[in-house]
């Protein structure tokens, strides 16, 4: 055993990235650009990983560590979580550090203090754990760092302090997610000469937004870099061109305050000089010395990179302050880069075999590797770019759904849950192999290859790699490409939208606004937990603030166009998958008909998760100053409904007005039949024509057995909608439509458009096609009414 490996501090220069079993993550990486790269990093050392299992072992503290990591009986509760984690601390930092030890940080800080020539310098002392920075495993920033720190006894003691945040809840959790042994997991600290900042910052050798190569991206703040990590002050934006090394993106944002060092309190905040808040923190030529020491750490390290660095307010100096490899992007090309040269199991299109066939709902081609989930507690199992194979998806699949290449299932049809969610994210997507006599399940394991064509309905074996390739682009020279335009309609284009994520992708769609934001996508994505178990919890304000902000990313990327944000329409199967769920829902044989909508609202079981909801709306209106959303209650089945739910919503303070819209939806009979009583309530209706048209015709649209009967073009809901158009516009209320049919019949467009509706609402795959068509059909009634020798329809839509 070299003296390395039995050392208790080891200085940067003696430490390169390999290291990291000794010293962790971040200190070997400290140690690699001290050592081996000619970047500016402050002096310093590293306790090594046998310093801290000495430490643990002369303490008897591994015993008592574990025996409270094993009484975590829960790890999703946070409170029996809290609890021990802040026991195995406490008994950490209350532990008698061993004097041999001591002395060595001691020692280590007495030489650095020679080394650097000053008595007691201050230092920061940052966490590194053995099992952090690594591109598939990163821990980053779940241990501390301590900055402004003098004197050898407040190092040691400082040290100490870094070990028991190890044991921090969000870290114990981690590892405890990620199967990491908690045994296995060691800590060291770096303790280097600090820098003080008056200006910091955070950058990456890849567009983090894009995962765009060829850029590095540099944020910038006054004074410390924690402001930046607590998102209180938004930093400058750089983006540089790594090829000219150039600016190309420059964002200057007015700063107000900074967080700098203070010699009593350590930190404080304080106000950016009036004449240096507008003004760009770095100068250009200091953004490009950064981006040159980023494409020197990046061809050094071979992988994409997130740096830490600061600007030394005494000499003007740039430091880099940490290094580690970048891990989302790092890990998303090197999938893509796997999928794209994957060559197992390629077959030409001529020898492909059809495994299976079912409904197409959602259009595309796509290959992978099969990943079968029967259960919905395995979601978590499912990994990026597989192909979700199951009997159905429900809102708390989603997560899973969002990371598939493509989605095949047993049951349901174009109106499914599958099937829309599917079209909204655009992922290929059958459905319904069933009714084509093969279930999917049945057919398809885990670890098979398989190619699905989603536009035509088929799934074949192995990779048909000739499917899979995309037509390449004209490259004649001197081609001008015209500009998409598209004429305006009096009749309104919306677009249907759940996932916040999606929204500034789809704002650029010629859509007049968001006709249905589904807040369901908001619960199964972000929130995870039942609103009265978080109540119950002492922590609603989850649930305003993580609603509020998915909300917001909507309602900011389309504004000023309108977004009607539609409440909460889980059916209780659904609530009861949520987290803590069970406690609080009923087992119901129908719940499609049972407890949904509006009849939660004024329930007194429910009403005060009801009331979180409405507070998110306001927090997105009145605090973030979004007045472009409006909301739409679902699923009301009496005109006293309507009137109670509207009242609550006065009551917390959402009046209607000339800037605040409550519509309805329209999905029930009865919401057609009593629309004249209806009305005193909202402003207008969305017709929900898949519930609709199930209702009036009595067929359950998810049932294979009777699917072929659901229509939305029957006769009857027809009837139904002109009729609701006719009651809503004679008291000037506005008649949407969110439904499937818009989408997939252009007849029923036009049919929506002679009866007069003011919006049609489609997925965004179909907003293009949508605003042409509805384009195509005002301009023929107008033609028509001029000529008077327009096509005549014999059927009568009247009821009456």
């Amino acid at each position: 055993m070299s003296s390395r490996d039995t050392a208790n501090v080891l200085w940067f220069e003696d430490l390169h990235r390999k290291d990291v079993n000794l010293v962790g993550g971040k200190s070997s990486s400290l140690g690699e650009m001290t050592s081996s790269m000619n970047i500016p990093v402050p002096y310093g050392f590293a306790t090594t990983a046998r310093a801290y299992r000495y430490f643990m072992s002369q303490t008897g503290l591994n015993d008592k560590v574990n025996e409270l990591l094993e009484s975590i009986k829960d790890y999703e509760n946070s409170d029996e979580l809290h609890k021990a984690c802040e026991k195995i601390r406490n008994l950490i930092v209350d532990a008698k550090m061993p004097d041999d030890l001591a002395e060595d940080i001691k020692k280590g800080y007495t030489d650095l203090s020679e080394k650097m020539g000053q008595k007691d310098p201050f230092v920061a002392i940052r966490s590194s754990a053995t099992a952090e920075d690594l591109p598939n495993a990163s821990f980053a920033g779940q241990q501390e760092s301590y900055l402004n720190i003098k004197g050898k006894d407040d190092v040691v003691n400082r040290v100490q302090q870094c070990y028991s945040s190890l044991f921090t809840d969000r870290a114990t959790y981690y590892r405890h997610k990620q199967h990491f042994p908690h045994e296995k997991v060691a800590l060291s600290a770096a303790v280097q000469m600090m820098v003080f900042s008056k200006a910091s910052g955070i950058m990456f050798s890849v567009d983090v937004t894009n995962g765009d190569a060829s850029k590095i991206v540099i944020d910038s703040i006054y004074g410390l870099g924690e402001y930046i990590v607590l998102g209180k002050v938004t930093p400058n934006h750089f983006v540089v061109d790594k090829q000219s090394m150039k600016i190309v993106e420059k964002n200057v944002v007015k700063q107000t305050v900074q967080l700098v060092r203070d010699p009593i309190e350590g930190t404080k905040e304080e106000a950016v000089p009036e004449e240096l808040q507008d003004k760009q923190v770095l100068t250009d030529k200091q953004v490009i010395e950064l981006a040159g020491y980023a494409k020197e750490i990046e061809r050094h390290y071979g992988c994409y990179m997130d740096m830490e660095y600061a600007l030394d307010k005494s000499t003007d100096k740039l430091w880099l302050v940490q290094a580690r490899p970048e891990t989302v992007w790092s890990q998303r090309n090197k999938e893509k880069k796997t999928t794209e040269n994957e060559g197992d199991n390629v077959v030409s299109e001529a020898d492909s075999k059809v495994l299976v066939r079912g409904l197409p709902a959602s259009p595309g081609v796509a290959s992978g590797v099969v990943h079968v989930i029967d259960n919905p507690d395995d979601i978590d199992q499912f990994k990026k770019g597989e192909i979700l194979v199951t009997l159905m998806t429900s809102p708390d699949w989603v997560p899973a759904m969002k990371k598939a290449a493509a989605i095949v299932t047993n049951n349901g049809g174009m109106t499914c849950h599958a099937a829309i969610v599917s079209r909204e994210m655009q992922i290929p997507c059958i459905v319904g192999t069933k009714s084509k006599k093969v279930a999917a399940t049945d057919v398809l394991k885990t670890g098979d290859v398989i190619t699905v064509d989603a536009t035509n309905g088929i799934v074949y074996d192995g990779k048909v790699a000739s499917m899979l390739k995309k037509p390449a682009a004209s490259t004649q020279s001197g081609q001008v490409v015209a500009a998409e335009t598209f004429a305006p309609t009096a009749t309104g284009v919306m677009m249907n939208l759940g996932d916040p994520d999606l929204a500034d992708k789809y704002s650029t769609l010629p859509a007049d606004g968001i006709g249905l934001m589904r807040e369901e996508f908001l619960w199964t994505t972000f929130i995870h937990e039942h609103p009265l178990y978080l109540i119950e919890q002492g922590h609603p304000e989850k649930v305003i603030d993580m609603l509020a902000d998915g909300i917001s990313k909507v309602a900011r990327a389309m504004s000023p166009r309108p977004v009607i944000l539609r409440l909460s329409d889980f059916k209780s199967s659904e609530y009861r998958n949520l987290k803590g769920g069970e406690k609080y829902e009923p087992h119901e044989p129908a719940d499609l008909l049972g407890w949904r909508g509006a009849s939660r609202y004024y329930d007194p079981k429910y009403i005060e998760a009801f009331k979180l909801e409405l507070g998110a709306v306001k927090k997105v209106r009145n605090e973030f100053g979004l007045k472009n959303l409006n909301v739409m209650i679902p699923f009301v089945r009496t005109v006293d409904e309507a009137r109670k739910v509207t009242d609550i919503m006065r009551g917390e303070g959402l009046v209607r007005s000339a800037d605040f819209k409550i519509y309805m939806m329209a999905e029930i009979p009865s919401n057609i039949i009593l629309a004249d009583q209806f009305n005193q309530y909202i402003d207008g209706y969305s017709i929900g024509s898949n519930d609709l048209a199930m209702l009036i015709l009595g067929c359950d649209r998810n049932n294979d057995t009777v699917a072929s009967l659901f229509d939305e073009r029957n006769l009857a809901v027809k009837r139904a909608i002109k009729h609701l158009i006719k009651a809503a516009h004679k008291d000037g209320k506005t008649v949407s439509i969110c439904g499937q049919a818009p989408s997939e019949y252009p007849d029923f467009t036009n049919f929506l458009i002679q009866c007069g509706i003011d919006y049609v609402s489609v997925n965004p795959d179909m907003v293009k096609a949508t605003k042409r068509n509805v384009a195509h059909f005002e301009q023929r009634i107008m033609l028509d009414k001029a000529t008077g020798r327009g096509l005549q329809d014999p059927t009568n839509y009247d009821w009456e």
